[in-house]
């Protein structure tokens, strides 16, 4: 069978929006708080993708979410999380917290370091319905998932230890060393969203390099080689 190559729509580092808070450096791949851009407003249900980079010591305080999918990847440091719910929790590189907002839930996001700083992708996609029960479930890999090229972490039906999220939604990670190649079939009907979390990598010929992003929504083969030691997400949405 002949393998179709999907067209791409890139979306580099440097276009994205970005705030100095002094304890918190973010880049927004969409448009934000005060960062409005009506080009890049989202993509399918993916809302919100920022590259937030927090001092030691300080984090975000206790604030409300309400009907909103919320995950962090953190790929630096530590993060520590507190909501409303009763949860509370340390997560080092490599996991992933993802709490469902639902009809309301209020939490926290702390660096918890006096000396290192934290770093972490903090990802919203929009839930399939409004007003669920809040929820929270946590992502963390096994001996075998630690370097693995591709491991799915979220889905809607929790498979293979993934998180659970109120969507028609998955997001992999993508781990790669040079060389090393990976590939993801996307089905009529869905589109697919790559951000580069470290590295590099070559997506379908097209070369990507750190916080650069790119889409398709036309089905088909991407073929994802590292160029450089990569850490990405991969998401495929409805």
């Amino acid at each position: 069978m002949e393998t179709i190559e999907t067209p791409l729509h890139i979306r580099r580092a440097g276009e994205r929006g970005h705030a100095d808070h002094g304890w918190l450096n973010s880049h927004h791949t969409f448009s934000f708080a005060d960062y409005y851009d009506p080009a890049h407003m989202g993509f399918r249900s993916l809302r919100v993708i920022n590259d937030d980079r927090i001092a030691p010591g300080r984090g975000f305080g206790t604030h409300p979410h309400r009907d909103m999918e919320i995950f962090s990847y953190v790929l630096e440091g530590a993060l520590q999380h507190k909501d409303s719910m009763g949860n509370g929790s340390v997560l080092k590189r490599g996991q992933i917290q993802l709490m469902s907002a639902g009809r309301g839930v209020t939490h926290s996001e702390f660096n918890p370091s006096t000396d290192e700083p934290m770093r972490l992708l903090q990802i919203w996609i929009q839930p399939s319905e409004r007003g669920l029960v809040p929820g929270y479930t946590e992502w963390q890999p096994k001996p075998d998932q630690a370097n693995a090229p591709k491991v799915l972490v979220i889905s809607p039906d929790g498979r293979e230890g993934s998180a659970t999220i109120h969507q028609d939604a998955e997001v992999y990670r993508i781990r790669l060393q040079p060389g090393e190649t990976v590939m993801h079939e996307l089905k009529p009907g869905r589109g697919a969203w790559l951000q580069i979390a470290e590295g590099a990598l070559a997506l379908n010929g097209v070369a990507l390099v750190t916080g650069d992003g790119a889409s398709t929504e036309e089905p088909g083969t991407l073929t994802l080689t590292a160029t450089e030691p990569t850490e990405a997400l991969l998401f495929d949405l409805a």
